[in-house]
């Protein structure tokens, strides 16, 4: 029995095409390569065609693998695995196609037909269902993970364990992630759940809602903090859902795309009614603007993501565009920023977290050459592709000036790489949120004020 018949047998919704190796609905769309005519435009753009040099891994080059199954040439094997899930789904190849060809849509809708047809198994199918299915869609799960961690950080386990090297049982990259692992603080969501609205300090301009995140909240919040300190510093009543969930993005990449249709959903009638979505993770946010692309057979639900996209919004560029306060105070730094891909390339949001950092008064911006290259990070690529992941990076830190005190960006999964990349090669640079920067100054003219 072939793999086509087989699968018609387990389940009844797979597509009925004699021609197309998709077997499962939700497959790759057509109209998202139909504009390619490989004119190789995109192969300069793409990090792991730089590093490989094979034609499968490049964007034009896995458009037409893509194709070539639905056209019935090739099958859902490891052979086209491969450059499927080598690919770090970084959108630059997009941004440098004249056609604007979709190639991260296709490769997500891809690795969902490639996970219904070769499930992962063994340990990696444990590991993968117990954080993208057990922990992540769990607030309360997660907070237990940041409790576990915040006492692995304080109790002198963590010095005991990098003392005594015990640490070294695990493998390199895992051992390169724990040396930069952020301080685990309060989730803001946690820290505010008797708060139905923190109020704007001062006259209130707008009303939003903020998307505090699953990772974000337990690793990264004082980042969340400062988010919050600088909405209601401008003029917004910030309301945070207490039911909003994981955004989905790592499930999503992961090619489990029904649990992604779950958490969206979630998402979606958590914020129905709200006017403003703010968001301050880079792949959260262009995660949430695609959930229409989740529900392309479904009519109902993508009605509602369209609305639900429309209202969703990075927040550099929201306070850009609504207007801020220009701190008074000065930082004076020399810094350098990073785009991070899902922001550059996602949502296109250039400009205005280059602005926000000019506005600080004492800073002093310093060019990095191909600031929007990716810096290896790509969701948990860095976890499950450990060698390339690697090579990108290394080939990003060659591009960040030595000469700078700070690194900025807008992503804490590039955060948490190029704090790597920072201990790996011997830098000293601190690496740092955006809107952390702004905040700071902020509390710097607080305390200027009450010392005179």
């Amino acid at each position: 029995m072939s793999l086509k018949e087989m699968a018609l047998k387990l389940d009844p919704s797979c597509t009925t095409n004699s021609l197309s190796n998709y077997l499962w609905s939700d497959a790759p769309d057509e109209n998202k390569w139909a504009d390619c005519v490989h004119c190789g435009m995109c192969l300069e753009s793409c990090p792991t065609y730089e590093l490989t040099g094979q034609e499968q891994h490049s964007p034009r080059g896995r458009v037409h693998l893509i194709k070539s199954v639905a056209e019935g040439k090739l099958e859902v094997n490891e052979q086209f695995m491969d450059p499927v899930f080598t690919c770090l789904d970084c959108r630059a190849c997009t941004t440098a196609c004249p056609a604007d060809v979709d190639v991260g849509g296709l490769i997500e809708e891809a690795r969902g037909q490639v996970r219904q047809a070769m499930p992962l198994t063994g340990w990696k199918g444990s590991v993968s269902k117990l954080f993208l299915q057990g922990i992540f869609p769990h607030q309360t799960r997660l907070n237990s993970m940041g409790s576990l961690l915040k006492f692995y950080q304080k109790s002198g386990m963590q010095k005991v364990v990098r003392k005594t090297k015990l640490i070294n049982v695990m493998p390199r990259h895992l051992v390169e992630m724990e040396a930069i692992m952020p301080e685990v603080k309060e989730p803001v969501r946690k820290k505010y759940k008797n708060e139905k609205v923190i109020k704007a300090k001062g006259e209130t301009r707008h009303e939003v809602s903020f998307l505090t995140g699953c990772v974000m909240d337990v690793m990264f919040s004082d980042i969340n903090e400062s988010t919050i300190n600088v909405l209601t510093r401008n003029g917004n009543d910030v309301n945070i859902p207490q039911n909003q969930t994981c955004c989905g993005a790592l499930h999503v990449h992961a090619g489990d795309r029904e649990t992604g249709r779950k958490l969206a959903k979630q998402n979606i009638e958590a914020f129905k009614d709200s006017e403003k979505v703010i968001v301050n993770a880079a792949g959260c946010g262009c995660a949430l603007q695609e959930y229409p692309e989740l529900f392309r057979e479904d009519p109902e639900w993508h009605e509602k993501a369209e609305e639900f996209a429309a209202k969703v919004e990075d927040i550099s560029k929201y306070l850009h565009d609504t207007g801020y306060e220009k701190p008074k105070a000065e930082l004076n730094n020399r810094i350098t920023y990073h785009d991070a891909c899902h922001l550059a390339h996602g949502q296109g949001v250039r400009k205005e977290p280059r602005d926000i950092l000019l506005d600080i008064p004492g800073v002093e911006m310093v060019h990095m050459p191909n600031a929007d290259r990716c810096c290896g990070s790509a969701g948990i690529y860095n976890i499950t592709n450990p060698e390339m992941a690697g090579a990108v990076l290394e080939s990003k830190m060659q591009n960040v000036p030595e000469d700078v005190e700070m690194i900025s960006m807008g992503n804490p999964g590039c955060m948490l790489q190029m704090a790597m990349g920072v201990q790996k090669y011997g830098r000293n640079q601190k690496v740092v949120h955006t809107i952390q920067l702004l905040d700071w100054a902020y509390q710097k003219e607080g305390e200027l004020k009450e010392g005179e």
